[in-house]
């Protein structure tokens, strides 16, 4: 599915807030579902992959409300080059959750490709806005 045009309307000064963006709407999603599946870690995991887990999930929404909040289009470029760091550092963390066996072939699937997706959006946001010129 392509998103670019949605994306370039969501996401660039036509949206007031981080609310409106759809790349953070689908981070937030995203970041609930992970913090959802953690909860069935075994306990033994809870400081070590779970934390880590968490926080990389929720820097992805958070890095880009912070992002959209600082009002330049550099910062906001720079959060989501942040962002776009954490949603490969999630991704990675999964396949290992999943490697480990702490989530199913089908969980981690369905968590997988919202993050592919979201990958996506952020990088096409920052395509964006490197063509809407500096600010």
């Amino acid at each position: 599915m392509n998103h670019d045009n949605t994306l370039i309307l969501m996401n660039t000064d036509k949206s007031e807030s981080w609310h409106d963006l759809l790349v953070w709407q689908k981070a937030h999603t995203a970041a609930l579902a992970v913090f959802n599946v953690v909860k069935g870690f075994p306990p033994e995991e809870c400081h070590r992959l779970s934390d880590r887990l968490c926080r990389a999930a929720l820097a992805v929404p958070t890095g880009i409300a912070e992002g959209k909040g600082r009002g330049s289009v550099a910062e906001f470029r720079q959060a989501l080059t942040a962002a776009r760091g954490s949603v490969e550092e999630t991704r990675y963390l999964l396949l290992l959750a999943r490697d480990l066996g702490y989530l199913t072939t089908v969980t981690h699937a369905a968590i997988e490709s919202a993050y592919a997706e979201i990958s996506k959006m952020v990088t096409a946001t920052l395509k964006s806005l490197k063509t809407s010129g500096p600010a």
